[in-house]
């Protein structure tokens, strides 16, 4: 671990907590009164601060409005019952973050940015953590290219920030899937296993058609043949077929590496259950459906947390599901929000404190 970095802090005169119904949380559209932000120029990282959550000013020109050099991250804070604030594995976040950098030729940020400035900022907007069940402080970092230039090329300049967002659940209920067959999110050589902006903006109109027909999200295939599932839109997702709970490889690079999922596959195997990390045809879950082995469906993410799929529909075939009488799923999510409460022992360290 790095040694800390003096951040200097600006607070807000007032503040605006006592406007918030904690209450009725939106997911994502309410923000703290604080904002971390950091320049990338000449080759180093400088004038990082946490300053009042506010507007940016830019030019027109600025270069991630046209070339799409952008990447961000979900990660997630708790309270305990006494009131101390925890990180949901934030290292491993910082991690992918910088492998999404790699990926679209942007700089590393380091960690005494990204985790002790978060941790930093978190401390400061402490009392925006919710404490009502399912309910967490939402953490998005960022970084975009800010060079003032019109060329196909990496920038020289970028800016890192993070904002925080209480937040209730992402999905309120159990979810209807679409397999996707047509459009593609990602191909083998591609940016997917990136959490890059731009695979968000081309998932937006397959999405879109899938929501005309009354379903939530898209179940993506792979793009050689369209046979293989791969993800959701916002989230991994986890098939328990007979005793074996079954979840897509990440060996082709065109699925995000969920911390979420990397969690529930480590609580699942000490739960007992056998998991396999491989390709899973389409063909094999419609023949597990139609035979009754096909127990249960849920996605994993850091917005979407458990999700249960109560509908997923492949051409002609409707494969539905009564979700209340799911154990797995309901067992992991129990599980994983005990941890992340302090209701059971931590023994993974996967709470960060913010001191």
């Amino acid at each position: 671990m790095m040694a800390t970095m003096d951040i200097p802090v600006t607070k807000v005169q007032k503040s605006r907590l006592p406007e918030v119904d904690f209450d009725n949380l939106p997911f994502g559209k309410v923000f703290t009164d604080h904002m971390l932000e950091a320049d990338y120029e000449n080759g180093e990282w400088k004038n990082v601060q946490i300053k009042p959550y506010g507007p940016l000013t830019f030019t027109p020109a600025m270069a991630v409005l046209h070339y799409g050099q952008a990447i961000f991250e979900g990660i997630k804070a708790y309270k305990d019952a006494a009131g101390n604030a925890y990180i949901f594995r934030p290292y491993d976040n910082f991690k992918r973050f910088n492998v999404s950098a790699q990926r679209m030729q942007m700089p590393e940020v380091p960690e005494e940015i990204f985790v002790d400035g978060m941790t930093k900022l978190i401390s400061l907007d402490k009392d925006w953590i919710p404490s009502k069940e399912d309910n967490a402080l939402y953490i998005r970092p960022f970084m975009i290219s800010t060079d003032e230039l019109i060329g196909v090329r990496p920038s020289d300049k970028y800016k890192f920030l993070i904002i925080l967002s209480p937040s209730g659940p992402y999905y309120n209920a159990p979810m209807r899937l679409m397999v996707e067959e047509k459009y593609v999110r990602a191909a083998e050589g591609g940016a997917g296993y990136a959490k890059a902006a731009g695979n968000y903006g081309a998932a937006m109109f397959p999405t879109a058609q899938a929501k005309m027909g009354g379903y939530d999200q898209v179940l993506w295939t792979d793009a050689t043949e369209h046979k293989y599932v791969q993800e959701c839109g916002t989230m991994n997702v986890f098939f328990i077929i007979g005793d074996t709970a079954i979840t897509p490889d990440l060996s082709q690079g065109t699925i995000l590496a969920g911390v979420t999922r990397m969690s529930v596959i480590i609580l699942l195997k000490a739960m007992g259950l056998k998991v396999e990390e491989r390709p899973l045809g389409i063909d094999e879950i419609v023949a597990a459906y139609k035979e009754g082995q096909l127990k249960e469906i849920f996605g994993t993410g850091t917005a979407a947390t458990i999700s249960y799929v109560q509908e997923l529909k492949y051409n002609d075939i409707e494969m539905k599901f009564s979700t209340d009488s799911w154990k797995t799923a309901a067992k992991v999510k129990e599980r994983l929000t005990d941890i992340r409460v302090a209701r059971a022992e931590d023994v993974y360290n996967w709470m960060y404190p913010v001191k």
